[in-house]
């Protein structure tokens, strides 16, 4: 294990971040949560990452908040204050960062761990990934923005059964239900979202990030702001090189190449 809770590696324009806790199932205490959002946040600014990979080492991708950390936070207010000031920080981060995020779905994802997952653009999943709500079972409510993710990802019917009666969900479920994107064998997850990540850094990332504020906008929006929003992002990606280089392209009958620009 390494000497920080949190690594982070690049491969070309890929940016992978990787929860190192194996012996706490990657539990995410203070530590880790601070170095997970100052990554996050660089990861976000720095114009030659054009991907970024969240993913966890061992057998677990995250198992939300360390529970023996957590009985030294009094009760109340200061619980509500940790999620404001360090969980809700890491989803806006995961949800808002101009550019693809996608989560290497390596094992166990429970509770926070389990919401910062469905905060991520695309989900993939090892065959043994088990999700797990997990509030409800130590008597909590819900945060890291599950109540605002999970609905919309499955419906409020099954989010409302899988947060009261918490139970793990395996890898074949969690794909029916739309939590992951797609199931891989264990072996292959990190050769399979190297290609994925890849793929989606060599596309065209203005535009990506243009529709991903889209979908975030129009998720709570009404019909006319979020046609106008459309509007307002087809008139800066219409502007873009990449654009301009794909119209060439097409008409040429030839694949275009995209540079971020």
């Amino acid at each position: 294990m390494s000497n920080t809770p949190v690594v982070t590696h690049s491969e070309g324009d890929v940016r992978t971040i990787r929860i190192d806790r194996p012996d706490r199932l990657n539990s995410l205490d203070l530590n880790t949560r601070t170095h997970l959002l100052a990554e996050l946040r660089e990861a976000a600014g720095d114009p030659a990452v054009r991907a970024v990979v969240l993913t966890g080492t061992g057998r677990a991708f995250c198992v939300g908040q360390d529970l023996q950390e957590a009985q030294s936070v009094p009760d109340g207010p200061a619980k509500g204050q940790a999620v404001r000031e360090q969980y809700a920080p890491l989803v806006r981060t995961l949800m808002t960062m101009p550019k693809p995020v996608i989560a290497a779905v390596n094992g166990v994802a429970a509770g926070g761990g389990m919401a910062l997952a469905l905060a991520c653009d695309v989900r993939i999943a090892a065959a043994s990934t088990t999700f797990t709500t997990a509030f409800a079972g130590i008597a909590l409510s819900c945060d890291t923005g599950i109540s605002w993710t999970l609905p919309r990802i499955t419906g409020r019917a099954t989010a409302i059964d899988l947060l009261f009666r918490p139970r793990v969900v395996g890898a074949a479920e969690a794909l029916g239900l739309g939590l992951v994107n797609e199931v891989v064998p264990d072996e292959t997850l990190e050769a399979r979202v190297r290609e994925s990540a890849a793929a989606l850094a060599a596309g065209p990332t203005r535009a990506l990030a243009a529709i991903k504020a889209s979908v975030n906008l129009a998720s709570e929006s009404t019909l006319d702001a979020a046609l106008e929003h459309e509007a307002a992002q087809i008139a800066l990606t219409g502007a873009t090189q990449d654009h301009r280089n794909a119209l060439h392209a097409f008409l040429a009958k030839r694949k275009p190449a995209f540079e971020g620009r």
